[in-house]
């Protein structure tokens, strides 16, 4: 069986590529690693936009990074708002262990886990989660994702996700409307489109993006 991003257990060769990235007039170093999303020499554009267009709610200080791979989202946030609690998750040992590797590189504390979706953060509320999704995991995981999002987030929360319109995205958007009973597009660029879900009792206090 062939292995992917989401393997609990990447027994492939590991390869690494240094590489940095500089936004916000910051610059971060990164060590990429084979058998984690995205490997590279540099962030895949998808998580890129996510970074690039992610504002906090305001709805708490703690940030939660879902399939975090090697750390690219979790750090660029903690590193442009250095006040946010953040904490990155990933059911790929790998992943868990450069994120980790990457956060001391640069210096930054954030908090690194191995988890299935939210399985280790039982009772635990958020006030942003972000993801670029592991679509190639299959319906049944991005669709938990969402769904499970709900109960994780306090109200005011949001859901940012990020993705392909027409390699994925538009079921991520009618799972996040279905879900959360509002969704909107953040940003548009390239084909990929970073949309957003707010966790609120009606509609009139859902806050609009700016």
């Amino acid at each position: 069986m062939m292995e992917h991003y989401y393997t609990e257990k990447p027994v492939s060769k590991i390869k690494e590529t240094q590489f940095s990235h500089e936004f916000f007039g910051k610059k971060l170093d990164f060590v990429s690693v084979s058998g984690v999303f995205a490997f590279g020499d540099r962030i895949d554009k998808a998580s890129l936009l996510l970074i690039e267009s992610f504002r906090p709610s305001g709805a708490s200080f703690f940030v939660l990074d879902v399939g975090c791979g090697f750390g690219p989202i979790a750090l660029c946030i903690k590193a442009r708002y250095p006040h946010l609690q953040v904490t990155a998750v990933d059911i790929n040992e790998r992943a868990v262990e450069y994120t980790k590797r990457n956060a001391d590189i640069n210096n930054l504390y954030i908090e690194v886990a191995k988890s299935d979706l939210y399985e280790a953060l039982e009772g635990r509320q958020f006030g942003d989660i972000v993801s670029n999704p592991p679509i190639a995991a299959g319906k049944k995981v991005y669709t938990r994702l969402i769904t499970d999002a709900y109960d994780h987030l306090i109200d005011g929360g949001a859901l940012w996700l990020t993705a392909f319109h027409n390699k994925g995205g538009k079921t991520l958007k009618r799972i996040m409307e279905e879900t959360f009973g509002n969704v909107e597009d953040v940003v548009k660029k390239g084909g990929i489109r970073v949309y957003r879900s707010v966790k609120a009792k009606n509609d009139s206090s859902v806050p609009q993006y700016e």
